[in-house]
């Protein structure tokens, strides 16, 4: 379960030393919830286990140690804290800090969220000042906050290995630029291609899929702290200096939108999921490719598995995974979705479900990229496979009807001739251009030695000289812009 904000207050809970409030006369015992004034009686045992969210929130708490040092500094700025009691919270959270780097705190289900794990270590080392801390904040945009700085900070990781992917696929391209393969629509064959200009195609959604991520992370950059619970608070506080502390470009500019938007975080989710379509579409082909029927590719070792039955047997896991992986960012896309879809504002404890898909979505794109860097230059391709699978399908069937319409046979006449030649090779058992031209002459006598050239390979290819196309020049007119563009 995600980090709970629910109706906290800013100040209400607590004495005027800002310590805790202690629990009321029908407390079951244990440490007093930091909300607890107003209640007779302790939170049930399965409710504080539903209710606790310290197991997934608590990856946040760099994000909440660096608002919070933000927060107590502009408290101290403004006078709503003197200087002393602000340097001594200060120092207490910095040394917080430098202990979860070194991997010494422990938090616990006691304190629910990582929020309260903290303030309650806070207090636990310089005392009854730690309180002070919460001043002129509430919980629901202190994790608004945290989220916020978490998420640009994963998507600029992420957006790094899209980079590094997409870097991967035109090194690629350019080392397989004379590689011939067979494109498909329908997976039948259709026209020759090359495997380089495949492989950009993946390199163009990925450049949009970091477009789309930027685009999502500048709308997430927007300090929403100052918000309180809701309506803000009655402390003359400067949500300019915390925004600018923390590295937010913006201020929100309502604070019941601020604490019960999720909008970047459904938009990040959006983009994720988009991005492992197109991963999902690229194991597709990768599975396909090296199985034995194609043997277009041989994928390294240390990125299959065997089976435990059958000796011969080299599964493409990385791949089958990645592609079942994508369902799950697409669920947690459709979960967060439907968690928002109904609430009224502002703040509802729904929106405690925001984080466990969130952060389980850029887990698994941030490895899936990472497996796909680490794979792809590993692979190996089989460039004679290929080439003889595009004469094999008849890959060049529409450039000899366009051969033949050059020479001034109606089209209509030449698509069922290049059709008869089709079923002759198919009959003789081989490709158009190993027809003899007797064969080729006793469908149409119009067909001259010209033919053969019309019908290579290569030239069918780099007659599709125009841009976006895939001609020899116009695949390495690609290559160097994509190149100058990752350079940017």
């Amino acid at each position: 379960m995600a980090a709970p904000r629910g109706d906290q207050v800013t100040d209400d809970t607590r004495d005027s030393q800002g310590a805790p409030a202690s629990n009321g006369p029908g407390s079951t015992g244990g440490a007093a919830p930091m909300w607890g004034g107003r209640f007779t009686e302790g939170t049930d045992a399965l409710v504080k286990r539903v209710n606790a969210s310290i197991g997934i929130d608590k990856r946040m708490a760099r994000e909440d140690l660096r608002g919070s040092l933000a927060h107590v500094t502009m408290l101290a700025t403004t006078g709503v804290l003197s200087q002393e009691d602000g340097e001594a919270i200060a120092a207490g959270l910095r040394g917080l800090l430098t202990d979860l780097e070194a991997g010494r705190l422990e938090f616990t289900e006691e304190f629910e969220d990582i929020h309260m794990n903290l303030e309650h270590l806070l207090t636990e080392r310089i005392g009854a000042v730690g309180g002070k801390l919460h001043t002129a904040r509430s919980r629901n945009d202190q994790v608004a906050t945290d989220m916020r700085l978490y998420v640009r900070t994963r998507t600029q990781t992420l957006r790094a290995l899209v980079h590094d992917l997409q870097a991967v696929l035109v090194d690629m391209a350019e080392a397989n630029i004379d590689v011939i393969m067979p494109g498909y629509t329908h997976l039948q064959v259709a026209q020759p291609v090359r495997f380089s200009h495949h492989l950009l195609a993946y390199q163009q959604m990925l450049s949009r899929d970091a477009g789309r991520l930027g685009d999502a992370a500048a709308r997430a950059d927007v300090s929403p702290l100052g918000s309180g619970a809701l309506a803000g608070t009655t402390f003359p506080i400067d949500r300019r200096q915390t925004a600018d502390l923390l590295g937010f470009a913006a201020v929100s500019a309502n604070s019941l939108d601020a604490v019960s938007d999720r909008d970047y975080a459904i938009e990040i989710l959006a983009a994720l999921a988009i991005l492992m379509m197109h991963l999902s579409r690229l194991s597709e082909e990768l599975i396909i490719w090296s199985s034995q029927e194609f043997g277009f590719v041989t994928l390294p070792d240390a990125f299959t598995t065997g089976s435990s039955m059958m000796p011969q047997k080299k599964n493409p896991d990385a791949c089958e995974l990645v592609r079942g992986k994508t369902g799950r960012v697409y669920g947690s896309l459709v979960g967060l979705l439907t968690v928002m879809k109904g609430l009224p504002l502002s703040y509802n404890k729904d929106m405690q479900e925001d984080k466990e898909g969130l952060f389980d979505a850029l887990d698994t794109a941030e490895d899936s990229l990472r497996l796909y860097c680490a794979m792809l230059p590993r692979t190996r391709v089989n460039a004679e496979r290929m080439r003889k699978a595009a004469a094999s399908g008849f890959s060049n069937a529409t450039d000899l009807a366009d051969h033949l319409v050059r020479s001034g046979v109606p089209f209509r006449e030449a698509h069922h001739v290049v059709g008869r030649l089709v079923a002759l090779a198919l009959t003789t058992g081989v490709s158009l251009e190993d027809l003899t031209l007797d064969q080729l002459r006793s469908v149409d006598e119009r067909i001259d030695e010209s033919v053969f050239k019309a019908l290579d390979l290569e030239t069918v290819v780099n007659a599709r000289d125009n841009v976006g196309g895939p001609a020899r020049t116009r695949v390495l007119a690609a290559i160097a812009a994509a190149r100058a563009a990752l350079k940017e």
